[in-house]
């Protein structure tokens, strides 16, 4: 349930996000009650893939896995294979 209520409040704050002139052009989702994945892409060349799961079901250590991506065309019109890695001064470095 925990992990239903997560989804919904990232779905909603994907759609209060500002909206440009794109369309989705995919979006598929499967919701299960122990897991759900998306897929999202639109036509400004944004993506977005997430799967997650339920582990240790009843158990003192239950928790919801999360894997996934997300892609965005830059302002310079590219898209950074590294991903987004945010830099800083104020950001620890391992």
């Amino acid at each position: 349930m925990k992990f239903v209520i997560v989804f919904f409040a990232l779905f909603a704050v994907a759609l209060a996000a500002p909206q440009r002139d794109a369309e989705t052009v995919r979006y598929d989702s499967q919701v299960e009650p122990l897991n759900y994945q998306y897929n999202v892409e639109t036509s400004d060349g944004k993506a977005a893939q997430e799967q997650g799961e339920v582990q240790d079901l009843g158990s003192e250590d239950e928790a919801i896995v999360v894997r996934g991506f997300y892609s965005y065309i830059g302002d310079d019109g590219q898209t950074d294979k590294n991903g987004f890695q945010p830099q800083g001064a104020h950001i620890p470095v391992a």
